[in-house]
């Protein structure tokens, strides 16, 4: 029986073992993040999903070699779809979609102008993370939208924990130029 309280390198040793009740629980458990990571990275549904299929069969294969202790399964998992973005983004380079041309995914709120309000916030959100070179963008979304921790980070990202915090400041920075005169549009006015 799957308990919630399961680790994912003992879900991963049980689905080694045969146990396709573990694969499943394991893929809710991390597919959707790493779906997450990859559609901020690459600002494409459809990319992003092949990615986190990969990197799930990624997981699969590995599963009988896997050796608890070395590394959590999720840093992993981070790490495997990040290195699967980055590759996607340098074979994409000569021509990639206009930000335009993505679709938004549906917006579950209630009312009809908070629905407009957060797509248009997000679609800020995605135009402006686009714009911060690959790296910054990588340790931005893993800091502030994933929430992980620096040291996660800079193991997913393979650097040190100083580059990974000068990244996600001037990344956070470039943002913040990025959006600023954007905010009354989006909502954000000041009432100081």
């Amino acid at each position: 029986m799957i308990e919630p309280a399961d680790s994912d390198a003992a879900l991963l040793a049980r689905f080694a073992q045969g146990e396709s009740r573990a694969a499943r629980a394991l893929t809710a458990r991390l597919a959707p993040r790493a779906y997450g990571v990859a559609r901020r990275v690459l600002g494409d549904a459809a990319e992003a999903e092949d990615v986190t299929q990969e990197a799930m069969l990624r997981l699969w294969r590995i599963a009988p070699d896997w050796q608890t202790g070395r590394a959590q399964v999720s840093t992993w998992l981070y790490r495997v779809t990040m290195n699967l973005c980055l590759d996607l983004l340098r074979r994409r380079r000569g021509g990639s979609p206009g930000l335009d041309e993505i679709p938004e995914p549906a917006d579950p709120a209630p009312g009809v102008v908070q629905r407009l309000q957060d797509t248009d916030r997000m679609d800020a959100l995605q135009n402006a993370l686009m714009t911060l070179p690959e790296r910054q963008r990588q340790a931005v979304v893993l800091r502030h939208l994933e929430e992980l921790s620096n040291p996660e980070i800079a193991g997913i990202m393979e650097i040190g924990v100083e580059a990974v915090e000068s990244l996600t400041a001037r990344g956070k920075r470039a943002l913040a130029a990025a959006l600023a005169d954007q905010s009354a549009a989006l909502g954000y006015e000041d009432h100081g």
